[in-house]
């Protein structure tokens, strides 16, 4: 990952996802946990509003995408 693009709170579903292909699999990795497909529900929507809607840990969904970037 490069200086200065991590991936921040206000990213939509749909930057993250086309800017960094490997963090589709960390959204998918919580689609049965909240039930629904976030990429297909949410992919227009902030990364913090999702984590908002389905209570998720913000701050370990943006560890975990920022992860899957540095892979």
């Amino acid at each position: 990952m490069k200086e200065g693009q991590n991936i921040s709170a206000n990213m939509t579903v749909l930057d993250v996802v086309s800017e960094y292909p490997g963090t589709e699999a960390v959204f998918r990795s919580y689609d049965e946990q909240v039930g629904k497909c976030i990429c297909c529900q949410m992919l227009f929507e902030p990364v913090q509003r999702v984590a908002g809607k389905y209570n998720l840990n913000l701050s370990e969904l943006l560890a975990k995408l920022n992860q899957a970037v540095t892979n």
